[in-house]
């Protein structure tokens, strides 16, 4: 069983951050040459890609948790008396 519920959004956020990361490593050890400005857009379009996965998955888990909760339907139908 699973400890926790799995969050996609913050994997998602995590890997754009990390790419970011590694955009400036690299500049930083002369592996390429990287403008001060090229890792605002990875990091904003990540967090916003993030978020817009957050949204979703959460979404999921409350209609896949309101089906699971919701409460058997009642049978109606009449019973036999009980002898006595």
């Amino acid at each position: 069983m699973l400890r926790h519920d799995f969050r996609p959004g913050k994997l998602v956020a995590g890997l754009f951050l990390t790419a970011a990361g590694i955009t400036y490593a690299g500049d930083a050890g002369d592996a390429w040459d990287t403008p001060w400005f090229a890792v605002i857009p990875m990091v904003v379009g990540g967090l916003c890609l993030a978020g817009a996965i957050g949204l979703l998955a959460r979404a999921v888990r409350n209609h896949r948790d309101s089906r699971r909760t919701s409460t058997p339907p009642v049978d109606e139908t009449p019973q036999p008396p009980v002898p006595h």
